[in-house]
């Protein structure tokens, strides 16, 4: 497995094991549709067990949690517009009546419209409600869960931030959502993103998210949005998607896999294959903000509620990733312990969004790097070694499945436990 990085949170990191310092994170033209939303468990319970990458170690980082409130708009898996979004290339618009599929979900089939009960579209997408959070908050505890305070409140707060409202995908991308992709890329001669699409061109009068590094300065900056450079590290053959070998949940035709998260995908195909499919990659105060459930500040994205080893709530692994609970308890084979897409119902977060812990881990925006104050609409966007994932994968330990645990990874690497899901227009 390629090198994970973690940032330290100094006093705070609590040793989990001789080998392993562990601590939470902190640092700093397509209409769509949208679902319906599920609930979300916020009873209390229990917390969980040590971390460490399966195959790879990781140093301690802190991280953040939020606030932000409001009902979710929807619209349902025929295309009924309840909420009203729209997109396309980063593009925004709104909408009444009925909007097409995205394209990864329009051919319907396996892994485009079986999602859910059977009957959701895999690209349904949920509105998350805008607000200000702290970005870090509840250092790990020692028995794997977040610590609280006495009276059961976060702890350790800091890193406000503030997120407008937009729409995260209530599912993960699917092996048969993303065949669609490989299929339009067509061996490189087909589709590529156009320079400067993917944007969040809602905020900041259309100049997308600010770079958390210049925030503030009369120097400001804003994302980018696709760097035509790039375009040469989208190659999607049927190699390279297997290059994580059993943690490649790729086939070279259509199987009984398609239902799975796509692994083994780049930063560079995740983001080029959101921006297809009329959306973009959620930054990572976006990501955060959405799994921490807002000012709600979880402990995990559903709830206090340990994740136990039954699976309900997260696909997810112990024993310093050795370890996985799915389908049972023992050791990790690779793509048997994979769940289809959303099988963890009541590991729903505050606004429906499934899978936000465990499964496999998720690209975001940004490059990893310290959190820098203020962070209004902004993203960490000067260049660094490592692109942030978020949520933790199959194989990994409770720590790393919290809304808080962020690490790093190589832009163009490719690892069997990453995935990833889109953002979009609110």
């Amino acid at each position: 497995m390629p090198p994970t990085m973690t940032r330290s949170f100094g006093a705070l990191v609590l040793m989990l094991s001789a080998a392993c310092a562990v601590a939470c994170g902190a640092r700093s033209s397509l209409d769509i549709f949208v679902g319906s939303e599920s609930g979300s468990n916020d009873s209390t319970g229990e917390s969980g067990t040590g971390s460490s990458m399966r195959g790879g170690g990781s140093e301690g980082r802190d991280g953040g949690a939020g606030s932000s409130h409001g009902s979710s708009g929807s619209r349902d898996a025929s295309g009924s517009d309840e909420g009203g979004i729209g997109g396309g290339d980063g593009g925004g618009g709104g909408g009444g009546g009925t909007v097409p599929l995205p394209p990864s979900c329009a051919p319907r089939g396996l892994g485009m419209t079986n999602c859910g009960t059977g009957t959701e579209s895999c690209c349904t997408s949920l509105e998350v409600s805008g607000g200000t959070f702290y970005r870090t908050y509840n250092p790990v505890g020692l028995d794997g869960g977040a610590a609280r305070a006495l009276d059961g409140g976060p702890l350790g707060e800091a890193d406000l931030a503030t997120v407008s409202g937009y729409h995260l995908d209530k599912y993960l991308v699917t092996v048969g959502r993303f065949r669609q992709f490989v299929r339009v890329w067509n061996g490189g001669n087909g589709y590529a993103p156009a320079a400067g699409s993917g944007l969040h061109t809602y905020l900041h009068g259309g100049q997308g998210l600010e770079n958390s590094g210049t925030a503030g300065s009369s120097g400001a900056t804003y994302e980018p949005g696709w760097v035509a450079s790039d375009d040469s590290f989208i190659d999607l053959t049927d190699e390279n998607l297997d290059y994580c070998a059993e943690d490649s949940t790729w086939t070279s035709s259509a199987t009984t896999q398609e239902n799975l998260p796509i692994s083994c995908v780049n930063w560079y195909e995740a983001y080029a294959f959101c921006i297809w499919d009329g959306g973009f990659l959620p930054s990572e105060a976006e990501w955060e903000y959405a799994a921490a459930g807002g000012n709600q500040q979880r402990e995990f994205p559903w709830g206090a509620t340990h994740p136990g080893s039954d699976s309900q709530y997260a696909i997810y692994g112990y024993d310093n990733g050795v370890d996985c609970y799915f389908p049972t308890p023992g050791a990790c084979t690779g793509v048997a312990n994979f769940a289809a897409v959303g099988t963890t119902l009541a590991g729903a977060g505050r606004w429906g969004q499934l899978d936000l812990a465990g499964n496999v881990a998720e690209w975001n925006l940004d490059w990893y790097a310290p959190f820098t104050d203020p962070c209004v609409d902004a993203a960490g966007l000067t260049t660094a070694d490592f692109r942030v994932i978020r949520g933790g994968g199959f194989d990994r330990d409770a720590p790393a499945i919290l809304p808080t645990y962020p690490e790093g990874r190589y832009p163009s690497g490719r690892n069997g436990d990453v995935g990833f899901r889109c953002a979009r227009v609110p």
